[in-house]
């Protein structure tokens, strides 16, 4: 039986108000970030872990401008962080994307240059 590939349901923050203008300070987005670095999940610490960024809540750059890729397994882990960075996003008035991160395709029939 093949199993099913999981769809991976994020979204975007964006360094832009709705009106267009950008975000500042210019940091926010890895400041966020670091306020989330702690959730993360189980087992998956260790000796630098505090100087990793979550999993979860992540700094990205998306057609130049400064964003935050947060992945929507947030609620389900920790309902409060989750509040928190959607709060954050209507409170400072950014515009948020939805995303689903699609599986790479299984490759099918023999590699490039076999017959």
């Amino acid at each position: 039986m093949v199993e099913s590939p999981q769809i991976k349901k994020e979204f975007f923050i964006l360094g832009i108000s709705s009106d267009g203008r950008q975000f500042r300070p210019s940091d926010w987005a890895e400041r966020l970030c670091g306020a989330m670095s702690c959730f993360r999940p189980e087992g998956s610490g260790g000796r630098n872990s505090h100087l990793q960024f979550s999993p979860y809540v992540r700094p990205t750059m998306l057609d130049g401008v400064r964003a935050v890729v947060v992945d929507a397994a947030l609620q389900q882990i920790e309902p409060l962080a989750y509040h928190f960075v959607v709060d954050f996003a209507k409170d400072n008035d950014l515009q948020v994307l939805q995303a689903c991160i699609l599986p790479d395709p299984a490759p099918s029939g023999p590699p490039p240059g076999k017959p």
